[in-house]
């Protein structure tokens, strides 16, 4: 058999899936390098090219070479080929960048074609500054007061609820739990994103408005 006939441990007679799948033609080298049954099975195409042949779709629209693509990005041609031959893939930070520069967009969606966007950036977060876990709900209850007063009537207690409420600090409260999860989503329904401080602080005065309103109202 010819070394020509050889191709990764596959003969010419095992053909272009060498009997392990479909074989992804935006990993081959050269065409020169190809079985007949390889370009025989490349021409029934066009197939997906990937992040391999999106890469080269940016080329294309930029219309500069490997070599003048990487010197846009500050990397060298050698890393561009093995993007485009897909020994190694881009990290995200470089797609996005490659995405901007050809002033390409891209769109995630379901299952059932709905766009699917990120969580948004000005989403509520704790005392610390840090996020609050992607996979629970945020629910404000009222006006943050520290852990040891929660439970108190107290003088303290009450200067605490006075200065988180003009200060706008809600107390936000979720839960880890499956269980109790799964009960306030049936109850509450289901949020599609973490909301925003300003929402929080609205939910947590209209609280307070129909506190005071209940308040009001004379008994029957």
């Amino acid at each position: 058999m010819d070394e020509t006939d050889r191709r990764d441990g596959r003969s010419q007679d095992e053909g272009p899936q060498g009997g392990a799948g479909k074989v992804d033609g935006s990993t081959w080298d050269c065409l020169a390098n190809w079985t007949q049954a390889e370009r025989d099975y490349w021409f029934m195409g066009p197939f997906d090219g990937g992040m391999p042949g999106m890469v080269r779709r940016i080329r294309r629209i930029l219309d500069v070479s490997q070599r003048g693509l990487a010197a846009i990005l500050g990397v060298s041609q050698s890393v561009v080929a093995r993007w485009e031959t897909g020994r190694t893939s881009p990290r995200v930070s470089v797609v996005e960048r490659l995405l901007r520069l050809a002033r390409l967009r891209v769109t995630v969606h379901d299952e059932e074609g709905q766009d699917v966007g990120p969580m948004r950036a000005d989403g509520a977060r704790t005392q610390g500054g840090s996020r609050y876990p992607a996979h629970v709900d945020l629910r404000a209850t009222g006006w943050a007061i520290p852990r040891r007063l929660r439970a108190m009537t107290s003088v303290e207690a009450f200067s605490w609820r006075d200065r988180s409420r003009r200060m706008g600090d809600p107390a936000v409260r979720y839960r880890l739990s499956p269980y109790w999860k799964r009960i306030e989503r049936q109850l509450y329904g289901t949020p599609d994103d973490h909301p925003a401080l300003h929402q929080l602080v609205a939910e947590v005065r209209y609280l307070d408005e129909r506190r005071e309103v209940r308040c009001r109202r004379p008994a029957a």
